[in-house]
């Protein structure tokens, strides 16, 4: 049945210039990378205490990874109901530390060696972020930008042990490992000074970036925000500052969808970063209201990223997720949001691009709309359950079901 559907609707599509095979195969080759801090509300195994730095989570939905062991079964649990293979994206404060204290300044590549046998055995990438929240010395809100030498050298040296890292396990996985610096810092209040912060941001960059590794092992990248929680005036690593240095320095500027003004558009950022850089990196979030960390949503913002992405090429765009909901079950949250993320790109797949720009080209602005609109309802679930079933996943909300009973068999007995 579900390959009879699928032949209907290639040939639906075939009308209208779509090779739905080459599509597949095309989505087939896209990989997203999983956060890791889905599945335990983003508290790692540092025992570090609350969270800071304008990270929040809300909700209390019981099963939450508690360990190392318990978070990896999740994790395995949620990649089995997405089509495809992906990659896997760690904080710092994800390493083992196997019953030692470790500083985050003194990070080695064998507190990740877990993780990496974990990803080989499962044929995962692996992408990696320094963890420059929740720590005593970021009690302020204020880390590589801080005034205070000894603080700022604390965190520079965490940043060149996760790049060290990152490095180490592009290496051993044999693919290459993105390193992706977000910082939290920034003031309530209108700041007297706007240039210091940032200029000590800059230094302390440029010292991290200065070691080189091997770019097929390790790639570098930059996340702006527009505000966080506690920096509502003022944030060190705006967009501006970011693009800017990203393009001076040869890294990659990292977009976050929830990282912006409720009115400003990704989508659109994309092909204009893409005119002047190889590559960018996302991360892909549903934005409400202030917070940016609801679960990914198969909805029109999503679908206008997945339209930029196809049309520059996916192979320029490394996407990975980063949300984090504890209000719900969180291997769920994981499943549904690569689903969906996936989905997205399938539409876009699916959609007469070279029909929309020669009338857009041509300034029939009618048979543009029309057409666009019209795509809209062409049958892509047919196309999407036939790319299920070839993966050997479930199909639409079956997979819940599987979910379902995990939570009954395993979730429910973490106490």
């Amino acid at each position: 049945m579900i390959q009879e559907r699928y032949l209907q609707a290639k040939e639906i599509y075939k009308n209208i210039g779509i090779d739905t095979d080459a599509a597949l195969k095309t989505l087939d080759g896209i990989s997203i990378s999983m956060h890791c801090w889905q599945g335990d509300d983003v508290g790692g195994f540092e025992n570090a205490g609350a969270l800071t730095g304008g990270i929040q989570t809300t909700g209390n939905y019981p099963g939450k990874a508690r360990n190392p062991e318990e978070l990896m079964a999740d994790i395995d649990r949620a990649l089995s109901l997405i089509p495809g293979k992906h990659r896997l994206n760690l904080h710092a404060i994800y390493a083992f530390y196997d019953g030692e204290i470790v500083e985050r300044d003194r990070l080695e590549p064998k507190h990740f060696d877990k993780w990496i046998e974990f990803a080989k055995t499962r044929g995962l990438g692996i992408d990696v972020n320094p963890t420059l929240f929740s720590h005593p010395l970021a009690a302020d809100g204020l880390t590589l930008s801080h005034p205070d030498e000894k603080i700022r050298r604390f965190w520079i040296d965490h940043c060149k042990a996760m790049r060290k890292i990152g490095a180490y396990i592009g290496e051993q996985l044999g693919t290459t490992c993105l390193n992706n610096i977000w910082i939290p810092d920034g003031y309530k209040e209108t700041p007297a000074d706007r240039s210091g912060p940032r200029a000590r941001l800059k230094d302390a960059l440029d010292e991290i970036l200065s070691v080189p590794y091997e770019k097929k092992y390790l790639v570098d990248s930059v996340e702006s925000k527009v505000f966080g929680i506690g920096v509502e005036s003022y944030t060190v690593g705006s967009h501006e500052f970011y693009m800017n240095y990203a393009a001076k320095n040869n890294v990659l500027c990292l977009l976050d969808n929830g990282h912006f003004h409720p009115t400003e558009n990704v989508a659109d950022k994309i092909p204009s970063m893409l005119l002047f850089a190889d590559k960018v990196a996302l991360h892909v979030t549903r934005g409400v209201r202030w917070d940016s960390d609801h679960v990914t949503s198969y909805n029109d913002e999503l679908r206008e990223i997945a339209k930029e992405i196809v049309l520059a090429d996916p192979s320029r765009v490394l996407i990975g997720l980063d949300y984090f909901d504890a209000s719900i079950n969180r291997v769920a949250a994981w499943v549904q949001g690569m689903r969906n993320m996936q989905k997205a790109l399938l539409a876009a797949l699916l959609t007469p691009h070279d029909q929309l720009k020669a009338a857009q080209d041509a300034g029939d602005f009618t048979a543009m709309f029309v057409r666009a609109e019209e795509a809209k309802t062409y049958p892509m679930g047919d196309v999407w359950d036939y790319f299920c079933e070839t993966h050997n996943v479930p199909l639409r909300e079956a997979w819940f079901d599987e979910v379902r009973a995990y939570e009954k068999d395993v979730l429910a007995e973490r106490k």
